[in-house]
């Protein structure tokens, strides 16, 4: 190992910190917070680093983690689902992308391996930044987010033969008769490799897992998750193909899994380390001074690519019957190149398939594609309301009418924002309760279910405020929003505050980690899942031994009444977190035990001033009596039991000041 290695990873680690943390000030992506510190650190930019074989030996294993990920993430039962937009939408629009960018290339005077690599690459947009940009918008439920979608996963499959394809260009010149044999070799071979794993997931995999799960060691499970990536990877590089592929396809075997949410946990430390590494080393592969001298060609290529890609996603989503606003939100999200393509490139570099300085002019202007990405998915909406003011405006109004037309008689009535599984729960009670109500949703399939079964569904955004008037807002009793998603549920809450401050808002959450939160932006309650789960699960146990139901029905109340402040602190386990866990949890119990030498001991607990670490005491434990709640006149004695509650990283100063009087 090179004796500066460690130097050199210290130092990018440092830089990495200062520039991604920068980036996420600024919103953008890390993605280009890590290329940035390649260009900085590496020969071609400041020359801190000069090429590192150890550090792209790192970068490999980023890759592997990146596919094994993307992998775990594909959902087989969820591209059956949208089959349409799948393999309609996303077949056409790879092919048509691939085909016009190979024919530019072979215009400008590329050679045949070069133009597949950029056809393929440029095929492809980017998952991880279209995904988060559009889920942080609540639009991944959307028209054009499910559309979008579609043609994401589509591009995750076919980038398992260009996979394939990239190490077989490599061993074969594409003007040869024998390419059409290698590659045909090479697509049996991945055949082969697919149907292997196939089976050894199947039989092999999950009882494997099974019984690691049942030992119940977070690191015997961890070593193996990270065993089987790795050992797939290393399996299709001796067959000859990338061990890219392995990663993707080991992922795609354990998504189907009962341990898959596990498995993304257990690997996302490594994965974002090393993927960030990644980066950097194609970071490293930009030269400033390539884009100084071709600046204008660069931006030229970049600006085409989106446009371009732009033009081909719009057309074919038209051709597949979407509304022109709908269309240009899908091109818009979907015009830039992703990571698979700097991959596929940056395998090509390691084959030599790239000339170096072509290589650099094309992957600077993917980055650059990259880079804008964000802004277009960010603005997507305002866009294409510009572009297609009175198709925009028209289907807008088609669906407000729809709406209002329907329900001008209701008064008083009840709007449910969400129709999924806890929407239509509620709506039950309130049908039988004779309660008029209107529940809206973003799920066409589910509002046409529901629709035609003489629902009282409506598909539209409830985060917007024409959709909330077309419900009669100003007219209804109550609104209940059932959205899992906290950034819809904001959005949501401050447009029904625009319209009417006074209105009572009830808001479903899955757990207490944003109730503050949403109770600022406007909801009277917030009702979190896991807590009533607990409630329901105490009362059926009390009932069933014997309790009153009463006494149960009281106590309930009472919880609910105090904002669930009796559930709101826990005791941490061996395997609890406190420091991440105090998010969800709020705080947590910790016992103190005073002796002899206790700075509290013989102290009045008023005289402590506990208050000021924001810490409670929720008990003392004296002998085998505990009594709850002390006053502050409470004189503490030698081996009392001090039941304290409050956030995790207070605990550790009221302890230390309760046993030395130390702040």
């Amino acid at each position: 190992m090179n004796e500066h290695l460690l130097i050199h990873i210290v130092l990018l680690l440092a830089i990495a910190v200062a520039i991604v943390a920068l980036s996420r000030r600024l919103h953008f992506p890390p993605v280009l917070g890590y290329i940035v510190v390649g260009i900085i650190v590496g020969p071609n930019g400041f020359g801190w680093i000069d090429k590192e074989e150890n550090i792209e030996l790192l970068a490999e294993f980023g890759i592997v983690f990146l596919l094994f990920a993307i992998g775990l993430e594909f959902s087989l039962a969820q591209m059956m689902s949208m089959r349409r937009q799948v393999f309609g939408l996303g077949t056409v629009q790879v092919v048509m992308t691939a085909v016009l960018v190979y024919a530019v290339g072979d215009l400008v005077g590329l050679d045949t391996n070069t133009n597949i690599v950029v056809a393929s690459a440029f095929a492809l947009s980017s998952t991880a930044i279209v995904i988060k940009q559009l889920t942080e918008q609540s639009e991944i439920h959307s028209r054009h987010g499910r559309s979008a979608l579609g043609v994401l996963i589509f591009q995750d499959i076919v980038a398992i033969p260009l996979l394939i394809l990239i190490p077989t260009l490599a061993i074969t010149n594409a003007s040869d008769n024998v390419l059409g044999l290698a590659l045909g070799i090479a697509f049996l071979k991945g055949i082969l490799v697919v149907i292997i794993m196939h089976l050894i997931g199947k039989y092999l995999l999950r009882p494997l897992f099974h019984e690691v799960a049942s030992a119940k060691s977070q690191e015997l499970f961890t070593l193996t998750v990270l065993t089987v990536a790795l050992g797939a990877a290393a399996f299709t590089e001796q067959m000859g193909l990338s061990m890219t592929l392995g990663a993707f396809l080991a992922g795609m075997m354990l998504s189907e899994t009962e341990y898959r949410h596990q498995i993304e946990s257990d690997i996302r430390p490594f994965q974002d380390i090393l993927l960030g590494l990644f980066f950097v080393t194609v970071g490293m592969l930009i030269s400033l001074e390539v884009l100084q001298q071709h600046f204008l060609l660069i931006i030229g290529i970049t600006i085409g690519i989106v446009v371009l890609k732009g033009i081909v996603l719009y057309v074919v989503a038209r051709l597949f019957k979407k509304e022109g606003g709908v269309a240009l939100r899908i091109a818009l999200s979907l015009s830039q190149v992703g990571e698979f393509g700097l991959v596929l490139m940056t395998l090509a570099f390691t084959y030599n398939l790239l000339p170096l300085e072509v290589g650099n002019i094309l992957l600077t202007s993917a980055v650059l594609s990259m880079s804008m990405a964000p802004f277009l998915v960010k603005f997507n909406g305002r866009i294409a309301k510009y572009w297609h003011k009175e198709t925009y405006a028209s289907s807008h109004s088609e669906i407000e009418n729809n709406i209002s037309e329907s329900n001008e008689h209701l008064n008083q009535h009840v709007i449910l924002c969400g129709f999924g599984r806890v929407g239509q729960t509620v709506s039950r009670f309130l049908t039988k309760s004779n309660k008029p109500f209107i529940a809206l949703d973003m799920d066409i399939k589910r509002v046409r279910e529901a629709h035609d079964a003489g629902e009282s569904v409506y598909y539209g955004d409830a985060a917007k405020e024409t959709i909330l008037r077309a419900a009669f807002l100003n007219k209804a009793k109550i609104v209940i929003v059932t959205f899992s998603d906290f950034h819809a549920s904001i959005k949501i809450l401050k447009n029904i505050r625009h319209i009417n401050k006074y209105i009572p808002i009830l808001v479903r959450t899955p757990d207490d980690a944003h109730v503050n939160e949403l109770i600022e932006a406007g909801a009277n309650e917030v009702i979190p899942d896991t807590f009533e789960a607990s409630i329901m699960l105490a009362s059926h146990l009390m009932l069933m031994i014997g309790e009153p139901p009463r006494k149960v029905l009281r106590e309930i109340r009472g919880i609910r009444k105090n904002r669930y402040h009796l559930l709101e602190n826990f005791y941490p386990g061996e395997d609890d977190n406190p420091m991440e866990e105090h998010q969800v949890m709020k705080g947590i119990f910790h016992t103190v035990i005073l002796s002899e030498d206790t700075f509290a001991s013989g102290k009045t607990l008023g005289s402590l001033e506990l208050e000021r670490f924001d810490i409670q005491v929720e008990a003392i434990k004296r002998g085998s009596i505990r009594g709850n709640h002390p006053a502050d006149e409470t004189r503490l004695r030698i081996e009392d039991h001090l039941v304290l509650s409050g956030a995790p990283e207070n605990m550790e100063r009221v302890e230390l000041y309760l046993t030395t009087g130390k702040i």
